[in-house]
C-alpha cells in the first residue's frame, strides 16, 4: 500500500507510519494531468465539438488514451476497455513522472493473459470530463483559462458519445470486445445499446442497468461533501497554491465512497476494533485503524485526482439509465444479442447482484443465461480489481465466443 498503488486494486490494510511519511507535504490544488506536465505513456487524439444532451457545445475536445498490442490490417483485433470512476487509462505499467498509479489491472491484460496482447490490440481512454489528460474541468476553456466550474454537466451517453468519436479517429469501426467495470460497465453498456453493431462482444462487471435511488443518494452526498468545503471556490481553485484546494471535501468524499467498495466482512475481518496506535480512540484523542485507512487513503487521493472532475463524473454516474427514451429497460437491453459477460460479485454493496440479473435476464446473449456469472469474493465492489484471476478466466470465456 504505498503512494504508487491505487487502495482500489489491493486488499485493505492497516496504515503503517511509512504510509503517514509519504503523504507528507501539502497536496497541488488539483492532482489532475496539466499541460506541461510529463506525458508518460499517454497518447492523444481530438475529436472537435461534442454537444451534451442538455444541448452544450464542448468545442476542442481531446482524449488521452493508451495501447497495447499491434492492431491487424483489418483492424478487427481491437479490444476497448473503460476505466471506473477514478481510475485512468493506465492499465499496466509501472507509476511515474506523469503517473502517478501503477497500472490498475496488471495481470489482466499483456502476453499469454486473459487479455492477450500478442493477439489483440487493447485500447483505453481517459473520459470525458476526467482528469488525466482528457478534456475536463482541469482543461483550458478557448479563453485560455480552465473550465472549472464552468465545465457542463455530462451524462454517461455523453462521454459515450465522446468514445465512438475516438474511435471513428482510430478508424475502428468494430470492437472484438468492450469492457468495463462498475461505471465503465455503465459506458460499455451503453456502448452496446447506442451502436450494437460496434460491439461484437460485450463485458459489463459490476454494474447496473440504472442508478437506483440510493445509489444516486449516495453520490450526491459525496458531491456535496466537495462543494461544502470553503476552498472550493464554486470550482475556481486552480491558481490556489499547495494545501490551499478543496483537500478536506474530496478526502472526505473519497472515504465515503471506500465504504461502498469494500465489504463489511472485509473491513471487519482486516481492522476490528483494533487501534491505530497505543493512544485510546475512547475519549483520549486516538484513532480506530479502519479510521486511520479511510483518512490516509482519502489523503492520499486529493493528490492524484481534480475535484471538479470527481463532481462531474460522479453526477454522469447518476445519470445512468439504459431505458430513458428508450421504452423501459427490457426493450432497451433488447437492442443488444451478442455474446456478453455480466459479472457479478457476491459481497457488493454498491451494485449487488439484483442489479446484474437485471442485466443478465435482459441481455439475450448472457454467457450463463438469465444469472450473472458470479464473482465469489470478500473484497466487496472492487474485488473486479483485485480478483484478476477470476475475472479474467471470465474474460477468457467471452473472448472464446
Amino acid at each position: 500500500m504505498d503512494w504508487q498503488t491505487s487502495e482500489d486494486t489491493v486488499a485493505a490494510r492497516p496504515v503503517t507510519d511509512a504510509d503517514a511519511r509519504s503523504l507528507v507535504g501539502k497536496p497541488p490544488a488539483s492532482g489532475a494531468w496539466r499541460e506541461g506536465d510529463p506525458v508518460a505513456d499517454r497518447r492523444f487524439v481530438g475529436i472537435a465539438t461534442v454537444v451534451t444532451e442538455a444541448g452544450v457545445r464542448l468545442p476542442g475536445v481531446r482524449i488521452a488514451y493508451e495501447t497495447w498490442g499491434e492492431l491487424d490490417e483489418d483492424r478487427g483485433n481491437a479490444i476497448l476497455v473503460l476505466h471506473a470512476l477514478t481510475g485512468d487509462p493506465h492499465l499496466v505499467g509501472p507509476a511515474g513522472p506523469g503517473q502517478p498509479t501503477a497500472g490498475w489491472w496488471e495481470g489482466v491484460v499483456g502476453p499469454g493473459l486473459a487479455l492477450d496482447t500478442d493477439r489483440w490490440f487493447v485500447v483505453a481512454p481517459n473520459i470525458l470530463g476526467g482528469c488525466a489528460g482528457t478534456t475536463g474541468p482541469a482543461s483550458l476553456a478557448p479563453d485560455g483559462a480552465e473550465w472549472g466550474g464552468r465545465f457542463p454537466y455530462l451524462t454517461i451517453r455523453d462521454q459515450v458519445a465522446a468514445q465512438l468519436a475516438f474511435a471513428d479517429v482510430l478508424r475502428i469501426e468494430r470492437f472484438a470486445a468492450v469492457v468495463g467495470g462498475s461505471m465503465g460497465g455503465m459506458h460499455a453498456l451503453e456502448w452496446a445499446l447506442t451502436a450494437p453493431e460496434r460491439v461484437a462482444r460485450l463485458a459489463v462487471l459490476a454494474a447496473p442497468a440504472r442508478s437506483s435511488a440510493d445509489q444516486v443518494a449516495l453520490n450526491s452526498v459525496q458531491t456535496e461533501a466537495v462543494r461544502a468545503d470553503p476552498r472550493f471556490r464554486g470550482g475556481d481553485y486552480y491558481g490556489a497554491v499547495d494545501g490551499d484546494g478543496p483537500h478536506r471535501g474530496l478526502a472526505l468524499a473519497r472515504r465515503m465512497a471506500l465504504l461502498s467498495y469494500r465489504s463489511s466482512g472485509e473491513l471487519n475481518e482486516r481492522f476490528g476494533r483494533s487501534w491505530q496506535s497505543g493512544v485510546s480512540p475512547l475519549g483520549h484523542h486516538g484513532r480506530f485503524a479502519v479510521e486511520s485507512y479511510l483518512d490516509f487513503h482519502g489523503n492520499r487521493f486529493t493528490r492524484r485526482f481534480d475535484a471538479n472532475s470527481y463532481i462531474r463524473l460522479v453526477d454522469a454516474m447518476s445519470s445512468h439509465d439504459v431505458a430513458r427514451g428508450r421504452g423501459g429497460v427490457e426493450e432497451a437491453l433488447a437492442r443488444y444479442a451478442g455474446p456478453a459477460l455480466v459479472l457479478g460479485i457476491d459481497s457488493d454493496r454498491l451494485y449487488p447482484l439484483d442489479d446484474q440479473r437485471v442485466l443478465a435476464r435482459g441481455l439475450t446473449g448472457a454467457l450463463d443465461g438469465p444469472e450473472p456469472t458470479l464473482l465469489a469474493s470478500a473484497f466487496g465492489h472492487d474485488a473486479f480489481l483485485i480478483e484478476r484471476e477470476q475475472v479474467g478466466a471470465q474474460l477468457r470465456r467471452l473472448l472464446a465466443v
